[in-house]
Order: C-alpha cells, then sequence, then structure tokens
C-alpha cells in the first residue's frame, strides 16, 4: 500500500484549491515532493516536470492533470454579491447552497452559494433545474466597495469541501479527477527512481485539461518539449459500481478492482499490451474500457503531438465525478502507480513503436 510519506502528500495535494488556469498553489506542492527524488522543472503553461535517469531510453512520458474544476467571478453588484460562471463542465444543481472558498488577492475569501428559498419558488417552477444565472455568491458584505476590498472580477474559486477518510480505503475529495492523476504519475516515478530501467522517465502534472484538453492544453505544450516516444496518461473514469449506472454502456469498473485499461482508436496497441501484460505479471487487477473516438483525456493531445507519440492511458475509477463528494479507493492508486512503474521497466531500449 501507499506509505505514509505519499499518503501525506496526497491529502495535502488534495486540498490545495487549483481550477484550470489558476493551478500554481498545487503545483508547487507538487513540485516540493518531486524534489525529494527528481529534477524538477516547470515551464509557461504552469506545467511541472520530474525526471528521472535522463540519458536513458526511450523518454516515457507519465502525465495526469493537476487542474480542478471551479467557478470565475463575472460580477458584482451594488449590494455585494457575487454572480460567477464555471471553469469547467459543472452541473449548476450541485452548486446549490455550497460554501464557496475563491482565491482572493490576499487569501482566501469564503462564501456561500445562494437560491431562492422553496417557499418562494411559484410551484410550476419547483421541478425545473437551476441555472447558473439563478446562483450567486454570498461572502457577507454590504457593498460593491466591500467585496472589491478582496475580490475582483477574474478571481477563481473552488467550492470548500476538504478530503474525507472512508471505511475500505476510499478517499472523498473535490479535486480527484484528476489531482489524482497528478499524484499516481509522480508516485509512479518515486518507485521507477529506486530500480529505473533502461528508459528515461518524465512525470507531468500538466494544466488546463477540463478546459482545453480538446485543443491540447498544457499536455500539448509538454509533448512537445518533452519529445517522448512513449506517454501513459493517468485520468478517472467512471466507477459503475453504483445505482443507476448501465454496464453494458460503461463497462465493469468497480472501486478497488483496479486500474481501467482503455483500448481503442487513440490508443497505441503496443502500449496496451505492454500495459496488459505487465498488469498480468504482477498480479494486478485490472479492467478495460472501449474508446471508439476521443477519450476525453489529455490522451487525445498527446498521441498527436510532435510526429506522434505512442499512447496508452491508464484511468481509476470514480464515483460522482464533477461534485464536491468524488470517491476512489487507494488501492487502485497504489495498484495504477505500480503498474505504470513495473511497465516503464520492462520496456527496453530499442522498442519498436511502429508495430500493428
Amino acid at each position: 500500500m501507499l506509505s505514509d510519506q505519499s499518503l501525506t502528500f496526497l491529502k495535502r495535494l488534495l486540498d490545495t484549491p487549483g481550477p484550470s488556469g489558476f493551478e500554481s498553489a498545487p503545483a508547487r506542492v507538487w513540485r516540493d515532493e518531486a524534489g525529494r527524488f527528481a529534477e524538477v522543472r516547470g515551464d509557461v503553461s504552469g506545467n511541472s516536470i520530474a525526471e528521472v535517469n535522463p540519458s536513458g531510453s526511450p523518454t516515457i512520458m507519465l502525465a495526469g492533470h493537476i487542474d480542478e474544476i471551479g467557478l470565475i467571478v463575472t460580477y458584482i453588484d451594488d449590494d455585494g454579491f457575487v454572480y460567477v460562471a464555471p471553469i469547467g463542465g459543472w452541473d449548476p444543481q450541485v452548486l446549490v447552497a455550497q460554501r464557496v472558498r475563491f482565491l482572493g488577492r490576499d487569501g482566501d475569501v469564503l462564501g456561500v452559494i445562494g437560491k431562492k428559498p422553496i417557499h418562494l419558488i411559484k410551484q410550476d417552477e419547483r421541478e425545473k433545474a437551476s441555472k447558473f444565472t439563478d446562483l450567486w455568491v454570498d461572502i457577507g458584505a454590504t457593498s460593491r466597495a466591500e467585496v472589491e476590498a478582496v475580490l475582483r472580477v477574474g478571481d477563481p474559486g473552488v467550492l470548500d469541501a476538504r478530503l474525507l477518510e472512508l471505511p475500505n480505503d476510499r478517499i472523498v475529495s473535490r479535486s480527484i479527477d484528476d489531482r489524482i492523476g497528478a499524484f499516481v504519475v509522480l508516485e509512479a516515478l518515486r518507485r521507477y527512481a529506486e530500480s529505473p530501467g533502461a528508459a528515461h522517465v518524465v512525470a507531468v502534472a500538466t494544466t488546463q485539461e477540463e478546459i482545453a484538453y480538446r485543443h491540447g492544453g498544457g499536455a500539448l505544450v509538454c509533448a512537445s518539449c518533452i519529445g517522448p516516444q512513449m506517454a501513459l496518461v493517468v485520468d478517472v473514469t467512471f466507477s459503475s459500481d453504483h445505482p443507476g449506472l448501465e454496464k453494458k454502456e460503461l463497462g465493469d469498473h468497480k472501486l478497488g478492482g483496479g486500474p481501467v485499461l482503455t483500448r481503442g482508436s487513440v490508443i497505441s496497441p503496443v502500449v496496451f499490451n505492454l500495459l496488459e501484460q505487465t498488469a498480468q505479471a504482477q498480479g494486478i487487477p485490472f479492467s478495460v474500457q472501449a474508446a471508439g473516438r476521443d477519450t476525453s483525456t489529455d490522451a487525445d493531445a498527446i498521441h498527436v503531438a510532435r510526429e506522434g507519440v505512442a499512447t496508452g492511458l491508464v484511468s481509476v475509477p470514480n464515483r460522482y465525478m464533477h461534485s464536491p463528494n468524488e470517491m476512489v479507493s487507494l488501492r487502485d492508486l497504489d495498484a495504477a502507480a505500480k503498474l505504470l512503474a513495473e511497465t516503464c521497466r520492462a520496456v527496453p531500449a530499442d522498442i519498436d513503436f511502429t508495430a500493428r
């Protein structure tokens, strides 16, 4: 299982606010930890890069995005109420009555999301879903000037939900998607550093996936500058082990059932086979997910970077995605990190990624 040091790092990483485009605080946490065992640097897009065995070959990129969904201030009215827009994909129903932590100019600013009380909503409107335009944030201010002393338009925020530990090695956090991926790639690099193979391995905490993965975001920038021959992307996927989901649509992926390996159009068959064979050889439980088109992850940008990168996707089953209470299993994080580290060790220097 994960060491006490790794668990302490994980909790600190998940609780540090950093929505897309504003990831500097969790990025610092990640780089501080990476500096214990790797060469570390950053880039202009905010990506954090840690490498081990720089003279090795081939170069393998391990990518997990460190951003989370959040909110951004769009307007402050004369009475001191704050209006916001989404950073990333939100179901507005999730936001009703939540607490907010804004990243203000002089520190955090707390508030609550307001909505008209049920008593005052007309009967024919009660069944309608809330929209962003129906909501506001109340920080306790009484005027625009009072708000503008601590907040300004363009300031980001997150829901004020901290990590929660539950039975059966499960944790809950608002930022599991996909700060958990940034954690796993660094944990894998830590394990690889203990006994490196032939490969030069670079772990990257990428930025802006939640808002820019279709255009590449930080992952495309990083893949272009690192120039890997192979990439392993870590993200979350929908667990199908709770009520209301169809396994025939999503596959059979359980919390505690191990990582999910994607097989499909953007995934290199060479890399998929490496992952599958390593998991089988190491006794790591896993399931397989099909992706007939794109994957909606950083893999979509990385696999077409430069002259093309042989890319694999390893996902962690996640319940309640894009909510304040995303849930994963620590056993799956451990298994995913082990799979990545052992796969990197198994890659020979003369591997041919063009084999189909």
